[in-house]
């Protein structure tokens, strides 16, 4: 398969200017060592999702050291709950920090309230679209990868001798269920009577729900899981990891950042559950609007990312994908950015059954 391009930084990202260094515990200290200062607050998921907020996290890594910048001058705070949502971006915005970073719809309350109640701070939200002077909005169209997902789960079950695959989601919310209906589609356009296993766990940090799910599809046929569930999956890839071992053929494909290293189990040689990973480069975004705050550049308002500006895809490397399969999401991919396929954003399946 061709490489997916790099993010254009300049065709994709408008930008922000935050004047501002210095915290509470060191104030102008850090202000004369630190040419910027950026925060990020993670959802329920945790830092360590291997997902969205790892991702995004990453990103904000990549920016410090490109850009000589001391790790002193970046910080995440990890969110427990929703209550935890406002009081931390209320932290990162009173300590000084000049882009404050939110991954994931369920900051809109918070991101909303906070970014009105400090003008002077610039801040970043995914997935979520809120109209203030000093906030972008990125968001994706996740329906054009998970269709890529689904053309390469239902070749892999077709070649594994398997005629079912399934979709586990994190909340039944319709960001979440446009990724299912990206897979429906994919799925079916390779084969319409591939049956389609649909459930959600409720949340994005319940890693038994997530297993328990995953044995359930196994033990029903599906060959490959896809899932979008954040922290949730890593439960999802727990239940796919003991049946390798034990010798079964089964898979699943990633979410948002490439989880190959998530699914190995067999580190000697290298082997993963893992088939690939439906992208969505939020380290890509968090990494350019970084830099946009430290060149003084930002504007406002909402940054779509989707296959015509490589903002989603499948990753460059897919060490389990065959040539056939790589061969196809090529074609699909192809047709996704020139219009001849239309992906929709509406799913068919609902939650608990297969179709």
């Amino acid at each position: 398969m061709n490489k997916f391009a790099k993010l254009s930084l300049v065709a994709m990202m408008a930008a922000t200017t935050l004047a501002g260094c210095g915290s509470k515990d060191d104030g102008d200290s850090k202000k004369k060592d630190c040419p910027v200062k950026i925060g990020f607050v993670t959802d329920t998921g945790g830092i360590d999702d291997h997902s969205f907020n790892e991702g995004s996290w990453k990103g904000i890594e990549k920016f410090a050291k490109d850009n000589n910048i001391s790790t002193d001058c970046i910080k995440y705070l990890q969110s427990k709950g929703d209550a935890d949502y406002e009081p931390n971006l209320n932290q990162l915005s009173e300590d000084g920090y000049d882009l404050v970073v939110a991954a994931g719809y369920k900051f809109n309350d918070a991101m909303a309230n906070v970014s009105k109640a400090n003008p002077d701070t610039k801040f970043l939200v995914i997935d979520t679209v809120i109209d203030s002077e000093n906030v972008q909005s990125a968001t994706f169209k996740a329906e054009e990868s998970s269709y890529l997902a689904g053309v390469a789960a239902a070749m892999q079950a077709k070649a594994e001798g398997g005629n079912a695959v399934g979709f586990i989601g994190g909340e039944d919310v319709d960001l979440i269920r446009a990724f299912q209906a990206g897979f429906e589609q994919g799925v079916k356009s390779v084969d319409k009577n591939i049956k389609i296993y649909v459930d959600y766990a409720g949340g994005y940090d319940k890693t038994e729900k997530g297993t328990s799910l995953a044995e359930k599809h196994y033990s029903a046929g599906a060959k490959v899981i896809y899932h979008a569930a954040g922290g949730t999956g890593n439960g999802v890839f727990a239940a796919a990891k003991d049946r390798a071992k034990k010798g079964e053929k089964v898979w699943v494909i990633g979410v948002d950042s490439d989880q190959f290293s998530t699914g190995i189990y067999d580190k000697k040689e290298n082997k993963s559950v893992t088939l690939t990973s439906a992208l969505k480069r939020v380290d890509a975004v968090t990494e350019a609007v970084s830099k946009s705050v430290l060149d003084n550049k930002f504007k406002a308002g909402l940054q779509t990312y989707d296959s015509s500006n490589d903002g989603v895809g499948l990753p460059d490397e897919n060490l389990n994908l065959s040539d056939d399969i790589k061969k196809a999401v090529e074609d699909a991919s192809a047709k996704i950015k020139s219009g001849e396929i239309k992906v929709s954003a509406e799913r068919t399946i609902a939650p608990g059954s297969n179709g």
